[in-house]
């Protein structure tokens, strides 16, 4: 291992395969349950690194992967950043052009590969000059009829268990993610060793996501998107047993490993928790050895709060973003939330949270200046610290336009109450401005989401001659609900909560709102597909028409 003093990834792998060496790695595969230790875990890292110096690999080259979650793509984890190279995790569920951009922006020399996803990729690749030179390794034993590549385990073969790690600075790039590009090209954030090591300990702080090594750890967040939450580095750091639900699991899938792994702490997007809510609708669901759910990527409805708090586990609101390494907040209660009601607690928990430990904030308006922690104001959130990204890779026009004086400019608008909570109102691009006024549609989106009768709902703002913008609400019922009645309920519901130039001009019903390529409701889609101004006419309930003055 590294002997130098610099904070970087390897010495978290050396604590927990010599202190915890029989703890527990489990992989969902194809081909069942695959189980090993930190000790083989660590074996196999050498191995790899060992395969990839002889292949070529040097430091500071870029190694791509485009791999569900499971052990061998943990394996690239410690390996490819603790021999000094830089591991490129690509999204597989970006369109092509998307994908041959980042592959020629990283310029990665070597990609591993899922079977399952090479197809994919060999679209991605074919006659495409930017895959030129690019090598690839298929995940396990076999081959692929895709593409011309070598099978891990083939790769891997006859090479030493002992690799003589390098001292590394922590500046030394170790990481690379890309945005998931809304708008334009994706923009490259790269995670030096250091901002990876300091995310990992804001992380495993009481103000973060605790972890300890009696805690089993499952991210159903991929680990192609920011590092799983960095999950991976941080259950290791803990030497904590890792569980991982390999590709495309389903609620069932989910429930088994809960149950017979005995997963504690756990982490994914909203829709993932709301599949698992409807299966046990119909199937038992034992979720007694479960702590803790992690929800990040958009803010889960209160009542999922609540369902998971009748069952005794805690849902665990979250924030950040790719240039945050990514966690930015956790809605841990403070000491002086303690003593207040079910209800006020709630009031906070439901809220992205608090910074965790190292990072600052400021909350600008329009005007540029501070906005006051009121829990009413309205600003655009900016932070800084060790975790964050100061730049994007080869953007220096997304860097004039995102940063300023060594502040991260997130493009979300918030509101920070007294408490120092932060609540996402929305991101600046999707706030509905009618009638000089602000609404936030993620409010709206969650206090919909709150019927029992609705699976998914989006907000978008919908072009307006008079008010420049109304919201207008897209609705995914559960099956055979009348829509009829469900149009007056959810205005019911609003009404008790929102003025009435909040309330949604039309409600209109879809069969599935349409995802982002990292799971998030695609409001760019929902516009480009469904709005236009006819859904205004002659449907704007006469109540929730703003006031004239």
């Amino acid at each position: 291992m590294s002997g130098g003093t610099d904070q970087t990834l390897r010495p978290f792998l050396w604590r927990a395969s010599n202190l915890y060496p029989d703890r527990e790695i489990v992989s969902r595969t194809h081909r069942g349950i695959e189980r090993y230790t930190y000790s083989e875990y660590d074996d196999r890292t050498a191995m790899l690194a060992n395969a990839l110096e002889e292949y070529g690999i040097d430091e500071g080259d870029r190694v791509g992967t485009f791999c569900w979650n499971h052990h061998r793509h943990f394996e690239t984890y410690f390996s490819v950043p603790s021999m000094g190279a830089q591991l490129h995790t690509i999204n597989p569920l970006l369109p092509d052009e998307h994908i041959q951009y980042i592959v020629d922006n990283a310029d990665d020399e070597l990609i591993f590969v899922d079977q399952s996803l090479a197809p994919k990729l060999a679209g991605a690749a074919a006659e495409a000059p930017e895959f030129e030179g690019v090598d690839f390794v298929v995940m396990g034993e076999e081959g692929s009829e895709e593409l011309e590549a070598t099978p891990y385990e083939t790769f891997l073969e006859g090479h030493s268990a002992d690799y003589e790690w390098p001292d590394l600075d922590e500046d030394q790039p170790a990481g690379m993610c890309y945005t998931s590009g809304t708008t334009g090209n994706p923009k490259g954030v790269e995670y030096t060793q250091q901002m990876l090591w300091s995310h990992t300990m804001m992380t495993l702080t009481p103000q973060g996501i605790p972890m300890e090594d009696d805690d089993v750890i499952m991210p159903v967040v991929p680990m192609f998107h920011v590092n799983a939450w960095g999950f991976p580095f941080t259950a290791t750091a803990a030497a904590a047993k890792h569980v991982y639900p390999g590709p495309s699991p389903d609620p069932e899938d989910l429930a088994g490993l809960i149950e017979n792994e005995g997963v504690t702490i756990t982490a994914g997007v909203p829709t993932v928790w709301l599949g698992l809510m409807e299966y046990a609708e119909d199937n038992e669901l034992d979720l007694s050895a479960l702590d803790t759910v992690v929800v990040g990527g958009s803010a889960a409805p209160r009542s999922m709060i609540e369902w998971f708090d009748d069952r005794g586990v805690e849902l665990l609101h979250a924030w950040g973003m790719t240039e945050m390494s990514p966690l930015g907040t956790t809605a841990q209660l403070k000491y002086t939330l303690d003593d207040e009601d079910y209800e006020t607690q709630l009031d906070h928990r439901a809220k992205q949270g608090m910074l965790i430990p190292s990072l600052e904030m400021r909350v600008i308006d329009e005007s540029g200046e501070e906005v006051e922690w009121n829990g009413e104001d309205f600003g655009e959130l900016w932070v800084r610290g060790p975790s964050v990204t100061q730049e994007y890779f080869k953007r220096p026009d997304a860097n004039e336009e995102d940063f300023e004086d060594g502040w991260l400019k997130t493009g979300d608008v918030v509101t920070v109450d007294e408490e120092g909570y932060i609540k996402i109102v929305d991101r600046a691009k999707d706030v509905i401005k009618s009638g000089g006024e602000w609404i936030s549609s993620v409010e709206l989106e969650n206090a919909i989401m709150a019927h029992e009768d609705v699976s998914e709902a989006a907000v978008v703002g919908v072009p307006h001659e008079r008010w420049q913008e109304r919201p207008v609400a897209f609705v995914v019922p559960t099956g055979g609900t009348d829509t009829g009645r469900l149009d007056e309920e959810i205005m019911d519901l609003l009404r008790e909560d929102y003025p009435k130039w909040w309330l949604p001009d039309a409600i209109e019903y879809i069969d599935e709102i349409p995802k982002t390529a990292t799971g998030k409701f695609s409001k760019k889609d929902i516009r480009k597909e469904y709005t236009d101004e006819s859904l205004l006419e002659g449907s704007v309930p006469e109540e929730a028409a703003p006031d004239d003055d």
